[in-house]
């Protein structure tokens, strides 16, 4: 009982995060204009924290995450467009297929060293992308699968060319795992992952089944990060190659980042600021937004997350250092 106490006071929320969700719900009425870009937010915030249940939890580094997105991603387009476009069906099906590719892959995460294992998933990745690229009778190749039209969600919501629906039909989806993945790091299997992150010799050294611990939730990551690839193709009604780049699993480091690991927020923080940097930057200076995006992760690493954020902490440390 003593042992559980620390876990159920972590496991309680706090009021702020109750009015974070309650102003990502209302946004989309408050700003309309934005419910898009919301969307887009909703859904990369879901695929971070994907990633920072294997990176953060466990500390395994994987630079093919974005395999199970677009998996997820081409499921859901396929099923739409091949089966039937109810979006809550089509969104089962991709998080249990993407589930069943995670349980597979996570043979490759069980042994090596962390560049091994960079090297693996990034090849899972390159595999799926060449695969979908060949298939192109059935994934539409370079010019993506279209013609993906969905249903109203639970056959009452239309989605709407303003994005307003999307947006709800994202966050209520984002909500639920999100409190899936808060109940699962705070229990006494997230405590076990976090023994394994820490020192795997000892975790093994004191009963702890690391080769299960790291293959259920390598699992569980991937189904999450197939979910959000399944609501990006839902919501756009699109899934091309770029789903399966290099490029979204390095975005989604990045994001990890700015907005720390080892804790959910961090990738909702890191979505939401990563997001916004791209689409302000690229607006002001299209050629070389991703040079400012590199600077503010170099002063990241150089000052760090908590002086950079909160300046008078940094000002305070150096006026009370002994000369």
């Amino acid at each position: 009982m003593d042992f559980q106490q620390p876990l159920l006071r972590k496991a309680r929320w706090r009021p702020w995060e109750f009015a974070v969700w309650a102003v990502a719900f209302v946004l989309p009425l408050l700003m309309p204009s934005h419910a898009l870009m919301i969307n887009e937010i909703a859904i990369v915030a879901l695929f971070a924290m994907s990633l920072d249940l294997i990176l953060g939890y466990t500390g395994i580094v994987s630079l093919g995450h974005a395999a199970f997105f677009g998996f997820g991603a081409y499921t859901a387009a396929l099923f739409a467009k091949l089966v039937m476009p109810d979006p809550t069906v089509g969104l089962v099906v991709a998080i249990v297929l993407c589930a069943v590719l995670g349980a597979i892959a996570s043979v490759t995460i069980l042994r090596g060293t962390d560049l091994t294992r960079l090297m693996v998933t990034l090849g899972t990745a390159l595999l799926l992308l060449e695969l979908a690229n060949k298939l192109d009778w059935l994934t539409g190749g370079a010019d993506g699968l279209q013609g993906v039209v969905m249903g109203p969600v639970l056959g009452l919501f239309e989605f709407d060319l303003y994005g307003r629906t999307a947006a709800w039909y994202s966050l209520s989806v984002v909500l639920l795992l999100f409190l899936l993945m808060r109940r699962l790091v705070q229990s006494p299997f997230g405590a076990t992952l976090k023994a394994v992150r820490d020192n795997r010799l000892r975790a093994m050294a004191i009963g702890i089944p690391v080769v299960s611990r790291l293959a259920v939730i390598y699992t569980v990551a991937a189904a999450i990060a197939g979910a959000a690839g399944a609501l990006l193709a839902q919501t756009t009604g699109f899934a091309s190659l770029d789903v399966l780049a290099f490029d979204r699993s390095a975005d989604v480091l990045l994001m990890l980042v700015i907005g720390g690991v080892g804790w959910l927020y961090g990738g909702i923080a890191g979505a939401i600021v990563f997001k916004l940097l791209q689409d302000t930057l690229s607006t002001v200076t299209p050629q070389y937004w991703m040079f400012w995006i590199g600077l503010i992760l170099v002063l990241l690493v150089l000052v760090g997350r908590d002086r950079l954020l909160r300046p008078w902490t940094w000002f305070g440390a150096r006026g009370s250092a002994k000369p």
